[in-house]
């Protein structure tokens, strides 16, 4: 889990100023719509090759080692956005299963979801805040004075450290297909089998209310180093910030520390909130981030920023690792990967997809022919996720009734 996030966390957070500072700044969006493409391919390794055919510690060696060796490619073809553009596609094919397959590998040897899982998954967390860091204060040592960010050096850590972990993935416990020999069809490959074994009127509104808070969670992704890099600069100016936090890189892992915490917390909080108010709690972060940030940009006020980030803690925690766990509890081991995978599919795949592209069409029509946003296009700019953001939470309170006892008792490993 610590190298599956240090590796997204190294190139998702500083591709857009990469780009940005090398003549791409309204193609920035681009890798944030190759990314949830590669997210709804992802489904077909899932119910196809890791449940059916190879070993899950297999596949993730595989993926990994051949992703890493794309991405060492990638500054090679800064000169060519289409080139450039096209090997991070190539690469997202590779690394996007393995979010999947990751999280069914990790319940298929435990036994209790609610407490165990994110004791697990927070090490991803903190492998998130040391990409970051790294790229921070290590890597700003070896730049010539250069923000870290717009030189391909984040690029290259992250082929390096995805080789580091493809190695590492053969030694992971041995995971058998769960779904050997049976029947390969279409609709289990991307998860309708799943699907039908799992629905149920609340999984429905979960599942359509998880792909609509996946649209304006995809601006976030996608212009907040850019909004960070641009309120960072503006106060050092002043005086306010003095080298304390160099680059977007290490300010956006404030985020990722915030979610530690939360990750840590979360068996308690489930406990006693229950899915329905975790669920609510995450969405309405997310409203609640982006108001902050639309505060925050006529001024750039400093905290502001800091606290819409620091609310990624509760967004993701409460909102996607509760996801995660409802979906296992209420899935059979025979589609454990395909139930996993589909979420992967309307979260990270379609609803990021659309919401990268309907932020870039956005976001270009604010920038014009101009460098950058001013302060009043980025308060506009934030209050369009904040306000859709928030009509999704009202859909979910409204709608979403969980049933009175998970679909089946948690599997012991085997």
């Amino acid at each position: 889990m610590f190298l599956q996030f240090f590796i997204w966390g190294a190139w998702y957070t500083t591709v857009g100023n990469y780009m940005s500072a090398h003549g791409m700044a309204k193609l920035a969006y681009l890798p944030y719509t190759v990314n949830p493409i590669a997210a709804i391919v992802a489904p077909f390794f899932l119910g196809l090759i890791a449940d059916r055919f190879f070993a899950t510690e297999k596949v993730l060696g595989v993926l990994h080692l051949v992703g890493g060796a794309i991405m060492v490619l990638v500054p090679g073809a800064t000169g060519a956005s289409g080139l450039f553009v096209l090997l991070l596609l190539l690469y997202n094919l590779c690394y996007m299963p393995t979010l999947g397959l990751a999280n069914s590998l990790a319940f298929h040897h435990i036994e209790d979801q609610e407490r165990q899982f994110p004791l697990i998954r927070v090490f991803g967390t903190i492998g998130w805040i040391v990409a970051g860091l790294f790229i921070g204060f290590v890597l700003s040592r070896f730049t010539g004075g250069l923000l870290p960010d717009t030189t391909p050096l984040p690029l290259y850590t992250t082929g390096t450290a995805s080789l580091l972990l493809g190695l590492y993935s053969f030694s992971l416990p041995h995971t058998p297909p769960p779904a050997a020999g049976r029947r390969v069809s279409v609709q289990s490959i991307i998860g309708v089998d799943a699907l039908k074994e799992l629905g149920s009127p609340p999984f429905y509104v979960f599942i359509i209310c998880s792909f609509l808070i996946c649209i304006p969670l995809a601006v976030y992704y996608t212009y907040a180093p850019i909004f960070a890099k641009v309120a960072v600069y503006d106060l050092q100016t002043t005086n306010v910030v003095t080298g304390a936090l160099p680059n977007p890189s290490s300010l956006m892992t404030l985020g990722q520390m915030s979610e530690m915490l939360f990750m840590l917390a979360m068996p308690l909080m489930f406990a006693r909130l229950g899915v329905k108010r975790m669920l609510l709690v995450g969405m309405g972060a997310w409203a609640l981030r982006y108001a902050l940030f639309a505060l925050a940009a006529p001024a750039s006020l400093f905290w502001l920023i800091v606290l819409g980030i620091l609310l990624h803690g509760v967004c993701y925690d409460f909102f996607f690792v509760t996801g995660q766990i409802y979906v296992d509890k209420k899935s059979t081991p025979a589609v454990r990967g395909q139930a996993q995978g589909f979420l992967v599919l309307v979260t990270y795949g379609v609803g990021m997809l659309i919401g990268a592209w309907v932020s870039g069409q956005v976001y270009n029509r604010f920038l014009g022919a101009a460098a950058g946003l001013t302060r009043q296009q980025w308060l506009s700019f934030w209050l369009l996720p904040a306000a859709f953001a928030a009509i999704v939470l009202v859909l979910f309170a409204a709608l979403f009734r969980p049933d009175a006892a998970p679909a089946r008792e948690p599997v012991a490993a085997d």
